[in-house]
């Protein structure tokens, strides 16, 4: 009866929440007991008990209420297991329902594959370690984990070629390589291989210079092919027809192509128009900067891979002050942790403050309003003054709703302050304005490649 109740209340919620929210917070709860006192709900980890409690429960209390429950009280509990005996309690991931493992589920196999693969047997230039099992999904890369799921399960067939791009230290290589390794896991036999652009641009002038033979049939006889950094093709016109070639004889032999930048292709400079339009012919997916909840996702679940259990506090620390990157996030958590064990003391708030401390000082220790204001105006050549008047050209409209919105996503203030800010006396216009920039974020690339200029300029 339980599980009957449960399930329903997780449908109607996955109807309410992203996908990303869904299957990182609530696709791993259980409702373990429903009595006169309340009822109890177990989850993964104690970053996930701290944002049902603060975040969730009046969602959870409405959806309860739509199933005729009304409880006294919501408790959340820990499902814990030892850790010895985790390795025997690994879920298998259907790759078809592109569904994402609880962090208990994530830390187990990433454990058990280091002592498999204690040293890491590259097949075709892939990195083993690199999985869907330990990636960690959140609002930033919803659509690209999706998305390279389904190519997955599916090489050749769904978004060929699939084109990911975004800033450094995002994921895109480790999600890449998931592709490549999660091919290979289905079927052995499939020739997989991954390059970097740069690679290919070697070989390629290597194969001109000295007539070396087989450059050709090495990347045409594969099954799939991974390209990284595809920006430094740019140029290179020469290169850039010989991969031409490559690319039509995978993509009319439905070999699936999978390519990465730092840039979506329009944006690459000297990029031939052919390039372009092949890339664009498929699945184009920009990766974001992640959010908070999954910077301090990611925190706590390395920090467990590492044996340690991280504070909350010290967890929302580091990602308070780190926002520009994954692998700037993962070196000040390496650095916390290698600290704290050669000192022998806690990883700690305290031992956090002291020896990142310096963190603060390399980028803006409080993003201001007015930072957020001045950046905004620039970014889009327009004098402040012209963002905070009256004036509704849509030239000024937009970047106004964009500053309305970093006002809110960065420094949370209240609809009221993000008015008054913008010179505005009525906070239903700022309550628009920040809806129709989230909605826009999900659906126009500009909007989008605007907001994560504006934000990375603002912590850089």
């Amino acid at each position: 009866m339980h599980h009957a109740l449960w399930q329903s209340v997780l449908g109607e919620i996955e109807l309410t929440v992203p996908h990303a929210t869904f299957t990182t917070w609530f696709k791993n709860t259980e409702l373990v007991d429903q009595n006169d006192a309340g009822i109890i709900i177990s989850v993964p980890n104690i970053f996930a008990k701290k944002q049902f409690e603060v975040k969730y429960n009046d969602l959870i209390k409405t959806t309860l209420a739509k199933n005729n429950i009304i409880p006294k009280q919501i408790n959340y509990i820990i499902t814990t297991t030892n850790r010895n005996s985790r390795s025997n309690r690994e879920t298998t991931v259907n790759t078809n329902q592109q569904t994402v493992t609880s962090a208990d589920d994530l830390i187990s196999r990433a454990t058990t594959n280091t002592q498999t693969q204690a040293t890491p047997n590259a097949i075709g230039g892939l990195n083993p370690r690199y999985t869907f099992d330990n990636f960690i999904v959140g609002s930033s890369n919803d659509l690209a984990y999706t998305a390279s799921r389904a190519v997955a399960a599916n090489p050749g067939v769904k978004y060929n070629p699939i084109y990911l791009y975004g800033g450094v230290g995002l994921g895109k290589t480790h999600l890449m390589q998931a592709i490549g390794n999660e091919i290979l896991r289905n079927n052995p036999k499939k020739k997989v291989t991954y390059i970097s652009s740069e690679t290919f641009v070697k070989e390629f002038l290597d194969y001109v210079r000295f007539k070396k033979k087989g450059f050709s049939d090495k990347y045409r006889d594969v099954d799939v092919l991974i390209v990284d950094d595809m920006q430094f093709i740019a140029g290179k016109e020469k290169t850039q027809e010989e991969f031409f070639h490559t690319f039509n004889h995978l993509h009319q032999n439905n070999k699936q192509i999978i390519i990465s930048s730092d840039k979506p292709p329009k944006s690459i400079p000297t990029l031939t128009e052919r390039l372009r339009s092949r890339f664009e012919m498929g699945m184009t997916i920009d990766i974001q900067l992640p959010d908070f909840e999954t910077r301090c996702a990611i925190l706590s679940i390395k920090a467990s891979l590492s044996g340690v259990t991280l504070g909350q506090d010290t967890v929302e620390y580091l990602a308070t002050n780190i926002k520009t990157n994954i692998r700037e996030l993962e070196g000040a958590l390496n650095r916390l942790l290698a600290y704290a064990e050669m000192r022998g003391v806690d990883p700690d708030i305290t031992t956090a403050e002291g020896l990142l401390g310096n963190i603060r000082h390399s980028r803006p220790q409080h993003i201001s309003s007015k930072q957020i204001i001045d950046r905004t105006a620039k970014h889009f050549q327009l004098e402040v003054s012209e963002i905070c008047s009256e004036k509704r050209d849509k030239y000024i409209v937009v970047p106004r709703q964009i500053a309305m919105y970093l006002l809110r996503s960065e420094l949370h203030l209240s609809f009221p302050k993000i008015a008054n800010e913008l010179g505005r006396k009525d906070h239903t216009t700022a309550i628009h304005s920040i809806e129709k920039i989230e909605k826009a974020i999900k659906l126009d690339f500009l909007i989008r490649e605007q907001v994560a200029s504006i934000r990375e300029k603002l912590y850089a």
